[in-house]
């Protein structure tokens, strides 16, 4: 296959879901060997020391023989897969869940940076789904399905890949992680080549975001090899008038309904690192439970190799 790694210290090969979908697996040595070195580094160092964050890739980047920065870089970048699944070998307890933000931290900070976070204030976030939740967006409530979008649409930030890493799960049935390929979704010539496909259109948030301002963009813009590339979440569109709103409408239903959304569990101790441009992601409903709890943690950011085509509408304020 095309990304076989040259080094014991990880190992890649195409999950049972999608040949899109690669399976990168760490050795518990390397695992171990950075969380050691990284241990005079708490999380809230690399909260206030912006630096340390690359300090910290560069270290998983030696320990992988300067094999993974590349790779990632390749394996991100390509319109064919697109998608991780990544395991570090003997991470499989929310107790271990600072070490998991750690080896989150090392190996997106190899291809960019994670952009603030203004949910949580902090440039990651991390949170619970609980069997009842009040809150004002789909995210934290469990007996709703997180339909498919991608992340950003609603901020300023540049947003080219989603880091979404499973920390603890308790009583849990369903919740499946789902994702979209744009490639394979059916009807998306359909929606491009739609007059509203380039339209300039309004997204905002609830409180609970802390985002106090709008943000305007298409739902479609092509890339640099003129592929679609898409910006869009069913919330938090604002759309103007009958002829948006049937449109977003129409779109959402297509997408929820498409054969090739993939749907599978992503055990504790695992993440999903994901283009966001041609990637969308969400998960299924869970069945009640009244000690049903999941955490999560979350990095998005932006690409340091790459060029946004959505950044024109956006102040791209990263840091």
């Amino acid at each position: 296959m095309a990304y076989k790694s040259a080094t014991k210290a990880f190992s890649v090969e195409v999950t049972p879901y999608s040949k899109r979908l690669l399976q990168v697996t760490f050795i518990k040595e390397v695992i171990d060997n950075l969380l050691k070195e990284l241990q005079d580094c708490p999380v809230q160092a690399l909260e206030y020391k912006s630096f340390l964050r690359f300090r910290a890739a560069q270290i998983l980047d030696k320990l992988c023989e300067h094999k993974l920065k590349p790779f990632l870089e390749k394996a991100l970048s390509d319109r064919k897969t697109g998608a991780l699944l990544l395991s570090p070998e003997g991470i499989n307890s929310a107790k271990q869940g600072d070490a998991m933000v750690k080896i989150a931290t090392a190996v997106v900070h190899l291809i960019g940076r994670s952009n603030f976070d203004q949910m949580s204030g902090q440039f990651y976030a991390r949170w619970a789904v609980v069997n009842t939740d009040n809150s004002d967006s789909y995210l934290r409530q469990p007996q709703k399905p997180l339909e498919l979008h991608n992340d950003g649409t609603y901020v300023n930030e540049v947003t080219d890949y989603v880091l979404m890493y499973k920390i603890d799960e308790q009583h849990m049935q369903g919740g499946d992680s789902q994702l979209l390929h744009l490639d394979d979704w059916e009807d998306l010539a359909k929606f491009y080549n739609h007059p509203l496909a380039k339209r300039v259109m309004r997204w905002s948030a609830p409180p609970s975001k802390n985002v106090a301002y709008d943000v305007y963009h298409p739902v479609f813009e092509a890339d640099s090899q003129a592929n679609p590339v898409m910006l869009y979440i069913d919330q938090f569109a604002q759309p103007k008038d009958y002829e948006e709103g049937v449109y977003l409408a129409d779109l959402g239903d297509s997408l929820e309904s498409s054969k090739a959304k993939l749907s599978f569990p992503v055990p504790v101790g695992q993440f999903l690192l994901i283009n966001n441009l041609f990637w969308l992601h969400g998960r299924d409903k869970f069945q009640p439970h009244p000690n049903l709890r999941r955490e999560l943690m979350r990095q998005r950011g932006y690409f340091s190799f790459a060029t946004n085509p959505f950044s024109r509408y956006k102040d791209f304020k990263n840091f």
